[in-house]
């Protein structure tokens, strides 16, 4: 039996798996791009928090590349002490499902309380001392409404990641 550190990946990802991995940084990339134009026209105070929103969930976007491509299997030579090493398998897709999982509660969250109004029925304790906020108009929320996509992808994405690494690894000869 093979250890996630000796692993020999099965198979190549499908290619539904490969465009969906790439659809997640095309998802993210609008309202990335929107809260970095905010810059121009808002203060010095939130302005660290737009430049690391959106940087953030540029990176954890592309990260999701990683389970397509071979870098997400065995860590790039070229990196210090860790370079060559094999990405075990089972932190990746539990990190992974973990937060498609978050995405898509706190999109449910955003859906359910914008229909709903949870927070002024008071079922949740966030937001309260908040100043009231008009809601979104289709303006803002175009850049917003492509994200509804990533927990669904990076979970499909990351089942598949699961799938291949748990095939048995292909034989290094030839029988017969």
């Amino acid at each position: 039996m093979t250890t996630d550190s000796h692993r020999t990946w099965a198979a190549d990802p499908p290619r539904w798996a490969v465009w969906a991995a790439y659809a997640v940084p095309l998802c993210v990339l609008p309202s990335a791009v929107w809260r970095l134009t905010l810059l121009v026209t808002d203060d010095a105070v939130t302005s660290w928090y737009m430049i690391l929103l959106s940087v953030l969930s540029m990176g954890l976007a592309l990260a999701t590349l990683g389970l397509v491509h071979r870098w997400g299997q065995r860590l790039p030579r070229w990196l210090p002490l860790l370079g060559g090493r094999p990405v075990p398998a089972r932190p990746v897709v539990i990190v992974a499902l973990i937060g498609g999982s978050v995405l898509v509660a706190i999109c449910v969250y955003l859906l359910l309380n914008s229909r709903f109004h949870l927070v002024e029925r008071g079922w949740v304790g966030i937001g309260r001392d908040e100043p009231a906020h008009p809601a979104p108009t289709w303006e803002v929320l175009r850049y917003y409404v492509p994200m509804l996509a990533w927990g669904p992808l990076v979970i499909a994405v990351a089942a598949d990641y699961a799938r291949r690494a748990a095939r048995p690894p292909l034989a290094s000869h030839r029988l017969g």
